[in-house]
C-alpha cells in the first residue's frame, strides 16, 4: 500500500468512527430527555423532609406541609383525600367547601322564557393530620389528583431542646417545689410566711404544669403531620331557563256583560222599592180611602 492509500484508508475509518458515534449520543440525550419527562407530579410534592428516619434518635422533628393546586372536580377530590386519610389513621381537622358566585347574566330568549346563566368558582380548604410515618405516602396519593400545581412548602422542624428545656423546667419545679414544702413542715413560721411559700410552690406547680402540656402538644405535632390544602378547579358554567314576571292586569268584562249587569243591578233596586213600598200598605190604604172620601163629597 502506497503512502496516498494510506492517508485515504485513515480519512475513511474516522469518518466511520464519527457516524458510529453519532447515534449513540443522539440516545443518551434522548435517555436524559425521558428521565426529565418521567418526572411526575407524585415525584414533585413529595421531599425528604417528608420522610421520617428511623436510624436518627437524636432530633425530633414536626413536620408540616401546605400545598395549593387546582384538580378536574373539588367535590370527588375532597371525598379522595377524606378517603386516603382515613386509610392513612388520619383525620380531617378543618374543611370549608364553597361556591363563589363570579357573575350572573340574564338573557330573554323568548315571551315568558329567560336564559340564567351563572359563573362561579369551587374551592376548598382543608386541614387534615396524618401519622407522621404515613406523610410521605399521603403527599404522593394526594398528587394523583393535581392537575395544575402552584405551590408546595414542607418543613421539619427539630424540637428536641425543646423537648428537653420543658424537661428540665418541670425537674426544677418538682425539686423547688420539695423544698419549699419541706420549709414549710420544718418551721414554725407565722401565717403570712407560711402563705408566700405555699404561693410560691404554687406557682412552681403551675411552671412544671404548663412544661408538661406544652411536651404532650409537642409530641402530639411529632406523631401526628399537619397538612393545609388549597384546592380549586377552573370556573364553571351553569345554564337554566327561567320562566319570566308577567304582569298582572286588572278584568275588565267587556261591555255586553256590563249592560247585563246593569239591568239586572236595576232589577234588583226596583224590587227592593216595590218591596219598600208594599211594607206601606197600611198607610196607603188610608190614604186611597180619605181620597176616596173627599172625591164622593165633592
Amino acid at each position: 500500500m502506497n503512502f496516498k492509500n494510506y492517508q485515504i484508508a485513515i480519512v475513511f475509518t474516522f469518518i466511520i468512527t464519527i457516524f458510529a458515534c453519532a447515534p449513540s449520543s443522539e440516545k443518551k440525550q434522548e435517555g436524559f430527555s425521558n428521565e426529565a419527562d418521567s418526572i411526575s407530579t407524585n415525584d414533585f410534592v413529595s421531599s425528604s423532609a417528608a420522610v421520617e428516619n428511623n436510624k436518627d434518635t437524636t432530633h425530633r422533628f414536626v413536620r408540616t406541609a401546605e400545598m395549593k393546586f387546582s384538580v378536574k372536580s373539588v367535590i370527588n377530590s375532597t371525598y379522595y383525600i377524606e378517603e386516603i386519610t382515613n386509610k392513612m389513621g388520619g383525620f380531617v381537622t378543618f374543611t370549608h367547601l364553597k361556591s363563589d358566585d363570579n357573575g350572573t347574566i340574564f338573557t330573554q330568549i323568548s315571551e315568558d322564557s329567560t336564559l340564567k346563566i351563572i359563573n362561579y368558582s369551587v374551592t376548598n380548604d382543608l386541614i387534615i393530620r396524618v401519622p407522621n410515618s404515613k406523610l410521605d405516602t399521603t403527599l404522593r396519593l394526594i398528587a394523583q389528583n393535581i392537575d395544575f400545581l402552584d405551590y408546595r412548602i414542607i418543613k421539619a422542624e427539630d424540637v428536641a431542646l425543646q423537648l428537653l428545656a420543658n424537661k428540665l423546667t418541670q425537674n426544677r419545679s418538682a425539686k423547688q417545689e420539695q423544698r419549699l414544702t419541706k420549709a414549710i413542715e420544718n418551721t414554725n413560721k407565722k401565717l403570712i410566711e407560711t402563705t408566700t411559700a405555699e404561693e410560691l410552690i404554687l406557682n412552681k406547680q403551675e411552671q412544671a404544669d404548663q412544661a408538661k402540656i406544652s411536651n404532650l402538644s409537642i409530641n402530639d405535632q411529632i406523631n401526628y403531620s399537619t397538612i393545609t390544602l388549597n384546592i380549586y378547579q377552573k370556573p364553571t358554567t351553569k345554564k337554566e331557563i327561567v320562566a319570566n314576571d308577567v304582569e298582572i292586569k286588572t278584568f275588565e268584562p267587556t261591555f255586553f256583560v256590563q249592560l247585563w249587569n246593569s239591568i239586572k243591578i236595576g232589577l234588583d233596586i226596583f224590587a227592593i222599592i216595590l218591596v219598600n213600598i208594599f211594607k206601606l200598605w197600611p198607610l196607603i190604604l188610608v190614604g186611597a180611602f180619605v181620597y176616596w172620601l173627599l172625591k164622593r163629597k165633592k
